[in-house]
C-alpha cells in the first residue's frame, strides 16, 4: 500500500492540491470540507481507490465483516410521503400494504429460532397505532422469547413521531424503549441532512437536527448506532460532505457510531423516477470519499441488498469493510425500491465465498462488532 502511495503521488496527471490531500491522507492528517468536496469533483477513480484502502487498511486490515441478521418491516403504510420512497403506502391507501401485530412479528422472529441469527433489525413506515406502547410490548415479547437476540431497531423518524405522540421528550423515550430490551439504533431516516433538499425529498419527517440530537442521545446513555446517507439523487458533492461533516462533528463529540452506511437512491416506482441513478463508478467514488472523510468512523458498510453483490465486492476495494449480513429481508423492500437483488438473502458460505474471492478476510462479527468466528483468507 504505502508503494501504490508514493508511486500515486509521483504522477504528474495529479494536480498540486489532489497530491497535498493525498499527503494528509498518508500522515493520518484530517482533510477538510473544501478539500473533500475537491476529491469528489476532481479525483478519478484510482486515485480515490489507493487513498481509501490506505486507511481502510490501517482501521481493519484485511477483514471484511458480516454478522447473522435478518430484517422485519412492521408497516409499509406511513403518515409520511418521502418523493424518493418506492416502499411505503399512505394510510388512505392501507389496503395495499401491510401493518404486522405485535404477535404477527413475533412469529416472524419465533421462525428463526432453529437459526444462528445474532440480529433482527426492525424498521418500517410509521403509523399512529405501532406507538410507544405497541414497540414496548414488542421488545419486551422479543427479548423474553430469545434474550440473546440483539435488537436493532428504528429511526429517528419513527422516534420523533411516537415521542411527540406519547408527549415525552427523547430521553424518556429511549430509556423505555432500551429498558424494554432495543439494544442499539440503525442509521436509517437520515437520508440527506441540507434542509432545502431534505424538505423536498422527505418533508415533514424530522430535522436533520432532531436526527442527530437522538442519535446523540442515544451515544450518551453508553449506547452504539449505525448512519446512513441518501445519494445519487438531487444533492451536489457539497451536500454529501456537509451530510459526512456534521455525522464526523458528533463522532468527535461521543465515539458512538459503528458503520457508516451510503444508501444509493433508486428510481424505481417512486415520485423521482425522473432522476437517474448514478453509475457504478460513483458508487465506488463515493464510497471511497466517505471512507476518507469520516476518519473517526471505525467501518464502512456496503449494504449489498441494495446495490447488488457484485458492486458490494467491488467496493472491498474501495474503502468498506462491511458487507451487512445474511439480511433475509421478508416483505422485499429493496426490490421494491429497484434493487438488482430480488430476493436479498445470503448464506453464510456465499457471503464468506464472496470475501474470499478479493483476497479479503471474513470475519463473522455481531452487532457491535465483536468477532464470532474469522475464516482464513485464501482466494475460493
Amino acid at each position: 500500500m504505502i508503494e501504490a502511495a508514493h508511486t500515486l503521488l509521483s504522477r504528474s496527471a495529479y494536480s498540486s492540491e489532489l497530491k497535498d490531500i493525498a499527503e494528509k491522507v498518508f500522515a493520518g492528517e484530517r482533510i477538510t470540507f473544501n478539500e473533500g468536496v475537491q476529491l469528489y469533483k476532481e479525483a478519478d477513480l484510482g486515485f480515490l481507490g489507493v487513498l481509501a484502502n490506505f486507511v481502510r487498511e490501517k482501521k481493519s486490515g484485511n477483514r471484511v465483516y458480516f454478522n447473522h441478521n435478518f430484517h422485519v418491516e412492521p408497516t409499509n403504510v406511513c403518515v409520511y410521503s418521502c418523493s424518493f420512497c418506492s416502499y411505503s403506502r399512505l394510510i388512505k391507501h392501507r389496503e395495499q400494504g401491510w401493518e404486522l401485530s405485535v404477535d404477527q412479528i413475533l412469529n416472524i422472529i419465533k421462525g428463526y429460532d432453529n437459526q444462528e441469527v445474532t440480529e433482527v433489525h426492525i424498521t418500517g413506515g410509521v403509523v399512529p397505532k405501532q406507538d410507544l406502547l405497541f414497540y414496548k410490548e414488542l421488545f419486551e415479547k422479543i427479548k423474553a422469547h430469545r434474550p440473546s437476540l440483539h435488537i436493532k431497531a428504528l429511526t429517528p423518524v419513527e422516534f420523533h413521531y411516537i415521542f411527540k405522540k406519547a408527549k415525552l421528550s427523547y430521553e424518556e423515550g429511549l430509556k423505555i424503549f432500551h429498558d424494554a430490551g432495543l439494544d442499539s439504533l440503525p442509521g436509517g431516516g437520515a437520508e440527506i441532512f441540507d434542509k432545502e433538499i431534505r424538505d423536498q425529498i422527505a418533508g415533514g419527517k424530522c430535522t436533520a437536527e432532531e436526527w442527530l440530537s437522538i442519535h446523540e442521545i442515544w451515544h450518551n446513555m453508553g449506547l452504539q448506532s449505525n448512519a446512513t446517507m441518501l445519494y445519487g439523487h438531487i444533492e451536489t458533492f457539497e451536500h454529501r460532505i456537509d451530510h459526512m461533516d456534521r455525522l464526523r462533528q458528533l463522532q468527535d463529540r461521543t465515539h458512538g457510531f459503528n458503520a457508516f452506511i451510503p444508501l444509493k437512491f433508486r428510481n424505481k416506482e417512486n415520485e423521482m423516477s425522473h432522476v437517474p441513478e448514478v453509475s457504478v463508478i460513483e458508487d465506488l467514488r463515493n464510497y471511497a470519499v466517505a471512507r476518507i472523510y469520516l476518519d473517526n468512523f471505525p467501518h464502512i458498510k456496503a449494504y449489498w441488498a441494495m446495490i447488488g453483490r457484485n458492486t458490494a465486492q467491488l467496493s472491498l476495494n474501495f474503502g468498506t469493510d462491511d458487507l451487512d449480513g445474511t439480511i433475509d429481508d421478508t416483505t422485499k423492500i429493496y426490490s421494491m425500491a429497484g434493487s438488482e437483488e430480488q430476493n436479498p438473502k445470503l448464506s453464510t458460505q456465499q457471503l464468506v465465498d464472496l470475501i474470499k474471492a478479493v483476497g479479503k478476510t471474513p470475519v463473522q462479527r455481531d452487532t457491535l462488532y465483536n468477532v464470532v468466528k474469522l475464516y482464513d483468507a485464501e482466494r475460493i
